[in-house]
């Protein structure tokens, strides 16, 4: 495992991984948050969890898995994003999948990729945006240590004619 907690373990992609992510990926009611709007093939996921060179200095990206230690059942997936080497920070997105939200799984990811950004990575902060009604996250994210630092206005598009304004947090790593 890359990085071990009470409750969970990140791991990295493995090629078995795809039927999840196909699954997922594919859920349309997740595209709201994911910023997706088409369809993945299994041959396209694949090919991604397939990648022999997955690193987050090339990819500007990478993608880890979430697994219950007591079960070594995979129950989530962690992406970094927008990783910017330059200026010390990256996007941070969590899903823990539906049975096991509220169990403090995403809040245990949270603490266990810190420690990888901060002292692997060297970063001086993560980021998140999260819609204004996501108030689940938004005390998820609050409660990690993340502080609200601006309000997007009518930034995410919730219909034809309806937006939705988004918050962006920030963790700062003050070690740095």
């Amino acid at each position: 495992m890359f990085l071990k907690g009470e409750n969970i373990s990140i791991r990295a992609l493995e090629p078995s991984d795809a039927y999840l992510l196909y699954q997922w990926e594919n859920n349309h009611a997740l595209w709201e948050v994911s910023n997706t709007q088409t369809p993945f093939s299994k041959a396209v996921l694949d090919e991604f969890v397939n990648a022999a060179f997955q690193d987050i200095y090339t990819n500007k990206q990478l993608r880890l898995m979430v697994v219950k230690t007591d079960s070594a059942e995979t129950i989530g997936i962690i992406d970094l994003f927008e990783f910017d080497p330059q200026h010390a920070r990256c996007g941070l997105g969590i899903y823990i999948n539906e049975k096991y939200q509220g169990k403090g799984y995403a809040a245990e990811c949270i603490q266990l990729i810190k420690v990888y950004a901060f002292t692997t990575l060297h970063l001086k902060q993560i980021f998140v945006h999260v819609n204004q009604s996501n108030t689940a996250s938004l005390a998820l994210f609050e409660k990690s240590g993340f502080e609200k630092s601006g309000l997007k206005k009518s930034w995410h598009k919730t219909g034809i004619n309806s937006y939705e304004d988004v918050w962006f947090l920030q963790l700062i790593n003050t070690g740095v």
